[in-house]
């Protein structure tokens, strides 16, 4: 492991303690569940565990409520237990914390016409601001196409004859 240390040659105690930080901090989603919430049957735990994977913590926002510390994650895992344990299916635990909770607690919401929109609504923006811009920019390119060149008159002309000839006979000015 290399040395953290700034002197060459000397041991590296610095380097253990960063690691230890390191696991310390990789293991702390491990401590999620704890010990007294877990189901003695395996298979309903499973259960258990898989239905929080697909629960948001409120707390947290983007993390499930398997994976946070949080009490209302620990409350929301001690429910899915207790539905599970009442007999629920999946789809049962899920809809009862989906009614009390709203949308915001499943980490995948359904699709709706409000989620399509969330999502939908940047793209269709920036595509209607690039054709607008489009338009704009063809409308532009006509006018100055179909914009009349303004023609001199006579006076003009002669005035302007008297300069370039006075420019081409060496003047210098």
């Amino acid at each position: 492991m290399p040395s953290f240390s700034h002197r060459a040659g000397t041991s590296a105690p610095l380097s253990w303690i960063a690691a230890a930080l390191v696991a310390a901090f990789l293991c702390v989603p491990a401590l999620a569940v704890m010990p007294n919430e877990k189901l003695a049957d395996p298979a309903m735990e499973a259960r258990a565990r898989e239905i929080s994977k697909e629960l948001r913590c409120l707390v947290c926002q983007n993390q499930s409520i398997d994976d946070s510390n949080a009490d209302l994650a620990r409350d929301l895992r001690v429910l899915v237990r207790e539905r599970l344990v009442a007999g629920d299916s999946n789809e049962q635990v899920l809809a009862y914390v989906h009614d009390r909770y709203g949308d915001f607690v499943l980490l995948r919401p359904p699709v709706t016409g409000y989620t399509a929109l969330l999502w939908g609504g940047p793209f269709a923006l920036l595509l209607l601001a690039g054709l607008g811009t489009a338009l704009y920019m063809r409308q532009r390119r006509r006018d100055v196409e179909t914009m009349p060149v303004p023609t001199l008159t006579a006076e003009e002309e002669a005035r302007l004859m008297v300069l370039l000839n006075e420019d081409k006979s060496g003047d210098g000015r």
